[in-house]
């Protein structure tokens, strides 16, 4: 089986542009993860059942539908192969930054559309949603170049497995449970 590949940031923007989307990919993309890991079903039209209008419709087999099909196999992944949309280099520390707290920013709003039961998050997916939260509205400052980009590569890497906590609480869980019965 070929391995799921997600589209790049670039291409992304230039088809979300070519719909009249105006937004940020990685925003985009988190909100899309947000909604699947709060157990949201996007459809052939989720741009619209996430709150983003477009001015035509996306392409059947297209970039976008690549984008929702890809992000779900990889939350399913036991590889735990999920990974976010960011800009790719050569772009600055601030853009790939600024990307990761557009992402945050996404993906809380995707996973609220989803209206999971936030009472029934286990105590780690709480504290991982608080610091989503926390990190999606975070001011940057950029002192320390070697250590800014450790330190972006840390919170990257902690966003991910929020994500996949937050995903496993949501759905997988409760297909689990489901399974069982």
């Amino acid at each position: 089986m070929t391995e799921a590949i997600l589209p790049s940031a670039h291409t992304v923007a230039t088809e979300l542009a070519a719909l009249g989307v105006v937004a940020d990919p990685s925003e985009v993309h988190g909100a899309l993860c947000g909604f699947l890991a709060g157990g949201g079903r996007p459809q052939r039209d989720w741009l619209a059942q996430l709150a983003l209008e477009a001015e035509h419709a996306p392409a059947p087999g297209g970039v976008l539908e690549t984008l929702r099909e890809v992000s779900g196999r990889r939350l399913q992944d036991p590889d735990f192969g999920f990974e976010l949309l960011l800009p790719e280099e050569p772009v600055t520390l601030e853009v790939r930054a600024d990307a990761v707290l557009a992402w945050c920013r996404g993906f809380l709003g995707g996973f609220g559309l989803a209206g999971p039961a936030l009472d029934l998050l286990s105590e780690d997916a709480r504290e991982a949603l608080e610091d989503l939260g926390r990190i999606a509205a975070s001011r940057l400052s950029y002192e320390d170049a070697e250590g800014d980009e450790t330190a972006l590569e840390e919170v990257v890497e902690f966003v991910r497995v929020a994500v996949l906590l937050l995903h496993g609480d949501c759905v997988l869980g409760p297909q689990h449970r489901r399974s069982l019965h």
